[in-house]
């Protein structure tokens, strides 16, 4: 099941079903409307569908409470860093004011002058939960998508910590929908593939993360409780740190998830 969040033209956002061509259903390249936000409760269908290139996809869950992000996850980025392989995984936060939705631009600030995309797979929370022992972790899992963990690099090296370099607003694209019927193994073997315009810049698949999905939201629930809606980002691969500029897009793809793509534009342009 692919959950999606997405407004008609001058409509409110509301959630829906996807149902793609790939699926053989009786409507492909629709979305069903559902009436409420399916994180809250059971997907009940209003009866209403609209097809895929009327509406306008936004941001599949916006966080209620926090985005975990773990850093160095693949050997190669880590190498690339310049920072040791860690035992304990790198955390930090994003704030749930950078997150915007495909399509949607990713603002280039007018303090960075490196701007960094980083693919990464996304994983979404679906109940409160503390401590998940690894082998109860797809009892939490809500499902999973597809993210672009923006970043300031030189604002974050120049920091020494990561708030501001990963915090600005539009730095944490998310989308186009939530797919809710993968399961952990399968999320552990999903191809990343990070396009900007159209060089491949990243190619990669998750099954070279040091820390893999199960031990990452296991990890993220031993020092805090986590939320329904809580996303986490699981790090990117090699050559991360890749600069993008105004007038560029940048895609993320994953395979059985489906391709995220946003422009960039300069501050300044935004005004």
């Amino acid at each position: 099941m692919r959950i999606a969040r997405f407004a008609l033209p001058g409509g409110e956002p509301t959630f829906g079903v996807v149902e793609l061509a790939e699926d053989d259903g009786a409507y492909p390249n629709t979305v069903a409307v559902v009436s409420s936000d399916p994180l809250a409760g059971p997907v009940r269908y209003t009866g209403a569908r609209h097809d895929l290139d009327v509406v306008r996809l936004l941001a599949p869950v916006i966080p209620r409470s926090k985005i975990v992000a773990i850093g160095h996850n693949w050997l190669g980025h880590a190498r690339e860093m310049g920072a040791p392989v860690e035992e304990v995984p790198t955390v930090f936060y994003k704030p749930n004011t950078s997150v915007i939705g495909p399509d949607e631009p990713i603002i280039k600030p007018t303090e960075c002058e490196h701007l960094s995309y980083e693919g990464e797979l996304a994983i979404v929370i679906g109940r409160i939960c503390r401590r998940v022992a690894v082998d109860d972790v797809g009892k939490v899992i809500f499902g999973y998508t597809c993210a672009n963990d923006v970043t300031a690099r030189d604002l974050q090296n120049s920091d020494e910590q990561w708030t501001r370099g990963k915090g600005f607003d539009t730095f944490c694209p998310l989308g186009p929908w939530i797919v809710a019927h993968l399961s952990v193994a399968e999320a552990d073997a999903r191809r990343i593939v990070t396009k900007l315009d159209d060089e491949v810049l990243q190619d990669d698949t998750t099954a070279n993360m040091i820390h893999s999905v199960a031990s990452i939201v296991s990890f993220a629930s031993s020092f805090n409780t986590l939320l329904p809606g809580d996303v986490i980002l699981t790090g990117t691969p090699p050559l991360g740190v890749g600069r993008m500029a105004p007038g560029q897009r940048v895609s993320v793809s994953i395979d059985g998830i489906g391709t995220l793509t946003n422009p960039v534009i300069d501050e300044s342009d935004e005004r």
